[in-house]
């Protein structure tokens, strides 16, 4: 014959499980009705209704505790149950989960096994159970079709890794050694003491932006150029930290935001401030493709062009300038005024 503790201990876990059971339905935007909720677990109506009132009390504590959770079970005449409210606040839409999803596929960025593992997890987590069956077939066919880009290791790891070398505000910035793969024809890697400073992604690819430090008369890192580099992440073949840091001062401290505005294609270099012309329809694709970019003149019947000067890193906004063919000049400076014609004059002689 049981004890009286036993069937206590018995009771209180069926009750948790119970209560349990019924918060993760409300979380999948499923309908309690009490009368079939009571029967399923062989308690009477009340306790049903006690069970709603302490998944209530719990989210009303999460509340006074400063968490942004809007929720709230309330009974809707309508359906006939109970209903928790406020989940549109922390899910994801459909509508949502659509759009990042096919960005996802769109922008290849990890491998087909860490594409569908994502995926997967955001459809089974955000959307309402009874439209997953639909985003999951609108989805379907690109899953299948998904081509990976030739990445030689996995990133997924990595990403956070490196995001803890980061770290946010910190006052100084811990050092890595990495192991880095130039290029697919490289003989081998070259090692890097860098200073990470923010990951990035673009154009396929996840990067890590950092300087490359060298150790100064007195022994102590320094940065050895007046701009960062980027780095691959899947090119990144062994990575460490080592003991030594770098202190950042306020004034110094990287803006990640910024530096995106001013780079193109990940292609490093000087910062410099480029003027060209633009004779093209649409300047609003210009202002969007080139976050710095200010107009300086508009067309007139004398130069029917735009004239807009841009703050850029490097000769990745030449390359992009190349596509857009004869809508565009580089006015100055000098140097890539020249730098352009050069490489004109090169893409030209292939077909001479």
């Amino acid at each position: 014959m049981e004890d009286k503790k036993t069937v206590k201990d018995k009771d209180g876990k069926a009750e948790v499980q119970r209560i349990l059971d019924s918060y993760t339905k409300l979380c999948e935007g499923r309908i309690i009705n009490k009368e079939e909720a009571a029967l399923c677990y062989g308690v009477d109506e009340r306790t049903i209704q006690r069970d709603i009132a302490a998944i209530n009390k719990f989210l009303a504590e999460r509340r006074i505790t400063g968490a942004a959770d809007m929720r709230e079970v309330k009974h809707e005449k309508e359906m006939n149950g109970y209903v928790m409210t406020g989940l549109e606040d922390t899910l994801l839409s459909n509508s949502e989960i659509l759009a990042v999803s096919k960005i996802l596929l769109e922008s290849r960025a990890f491998t087909k096994k860490e594409i569908n593992g994502i995926l997967d997890k955001i459809v089974s987590g955000c959307v309402p159970k009874e439209s997953m069956k639909l985003v999951k077939e609108l989805i379907g066919n690109e899953k299948i079709h998904y081509v990976e880009i030739d990445h030689e290791s996995y990133i997924e790891g990595k990403l956070w890794e490196m995001a803890g070398a980061i770290g946010p505000g910190l006052e100084k910035r811990n050092l890595l050694e990495i192991l880095y793969q130039k290029q697919e024809t490289s003989a081998e890697a070259v090692k890097r003491i860098v200073q990470p400073l923010a990951i990035l992604f673009s154009e396929y690819y996840f990067y890590l932006n950092a300087n490359i430090v060298e150790k100064n008369e007195r022994g102590i890192y320094v940065p050895k150029y007046e701009y960062p580099a980027v780095f691959r992440i899947d090119r990144i073949k062994e990575y460490r930290r080592i003991e030594e840091k770098i202190k950042i001062k306020d004034s110094d401290r990287f803006e990640e935001g910024e530096f995106r505005k001013r780079i193109q294609f990940m292609y490093m270099g000087p910062l410099i401030k480029l003027r060209f012309k633009y004779s093209g329809k649409s300047i609003e694709s210009v202002l969007d493709r080139l976050p710095t970019a200010v107009v300086k003149r508009k067309p007139t019947e004398q130069d029917p062009a735009w004239v807009l000067d841009a703050e850029v890193y490097g000769r990745g906004v030449l390359m992009w300038l190349l596509t857009q063919g004869t809508m565009v000049e580089v006015v100055g400076p000098p140097s890539a005024r020249q730098e352009m014609k050069t490489m004109l004059q090169e893409m030209l002689a292939k077909y001479e």
